[in-house]
């Protein structure tokens, strides 16, 4: 699937982080729990160089909890990061809780440095970072406890720079989402299309669908069969025809009693974006791991 999506206020927010981190302690990283890796911006590792990190699994009710529990494993064995999960439903106290005993954790080396000078810090800055569509200004909102942020359902909400003092000295500095040029891999681009943070306008439906219901049968077929009240017979059917006697369960129907195949397909994946079918990760947590322990 290969897509190409850089609008013009994506080049000025990378100028912005690059012109304001040099004013913060740490980053906070909103990914997608579903797609934990390709919801992470490449750019981002060489604007915000080795500054402390914090990765927040966002939309985590709608994730599988199993491959939740692996993708923090997995960066929180890196250095000079944590990761935590997060959903809109979280409330404000358990989140600030959450987010200052890890914050006053990257920032200790820090603080101690400045002590043995005579200097107190004074407050924690922190760059909130992501791409379109993750969440950033929902997680700004519950930690601030009004509505600071533009929130949104499409990507490219949020537009300008904002400083948000919160209590215990955090203060946070919003940034506008911001994708890269090219999805090298194609994967990359699949999974991002699917999570709805890329326009709906850039991608094909049906292709999108075809790959997303191969996946389903093979991780989720439980999930789906359910979803879509298929016979076991039915889960063997390969993903295309599989897809069809969805629709026609549906009753998704045209002319000549065919399925209206855009319209399952749109169907489909606005179910997994709704969370309708299921928790559902599509990015698997083992390879990494192993890949980890060997380093």
């Amino acid at each position: 699937m290969q897509i190409q999506w850089f609008p013009g206020h994506m080049t000025k927010t990378k100028r912005m982080i690059e012109q304001r981190i040099k004013l913060v302690d740490v980053v906070i990283e909103l990914t997608d729990a579903r797609l934990p890796l390709s919801s992470r911006n490449p750019l981002l590792d060489s604007l915000v160089g080795h500054k402390p990190r914090i990765v927040i699994l966002n939309k985590e009710d709608l994730a599988d909890p199993q491959q939740s529990a692996l993708w923090m494993k997995y960066f929180d064995a890196q250095n000079n990061c944590r990761a935590l999960v997060f959903n809109s439903t979280m409330g404000k106290k358990k989140l600030i809780g959450e987010l200052k005993n890890i914050l006053l954790d990257l920032t200790a080396a820090k603080r101690e440095r400045l002590a043995a000078k005579g200097i107190r810090m004074q407050s924690i800055r922190c760059m909130v970072v992501g791409i379109p569509n993750v969440g950033k200004s929902t997680f700004i909102n519950i930690l601030a406890g009004k509505k600071s942020a533009k929130t949104g359902d499409k990507p490219g909400v949020t537009r300008g720079e904002q400083w948000i003092k919160l209590e215990d000295g955090i203060e946070l500095l919003d940034t506008p989402g911001i994708l890269w040029h090219k999805f090298e891999d194609e994967e990359v681009g699949f999974r991002l299309a699917m999570a709805g943070s890329i326009s709906d306008e850039v991608f094909d439906w049906e292709e999108g669908a075809y790959k997303l219901c191969a996946y389903l049968k093979t991780y989720y077929p439980k999930l789906i069969q359910e979803r879509y009240k298929l016979s076991i017979e039915e889960m063997e059917l390969e993903p295309w025809p599989l897809l069809e006697e969805m629709g026609r369960k549906r009753g998704f129907l045209v002319k000549g009693n065919k399925v209206d195949m855009q319209k399952m397909s749109k169907a489909l994946i606005i179910d997994f974006r709704q969370g309708k079918i299921g928790r559902i990760t599509l990015e698997r947590a083992g390879e990494k791991l192993k890949e980890q322990q060997i380093k």
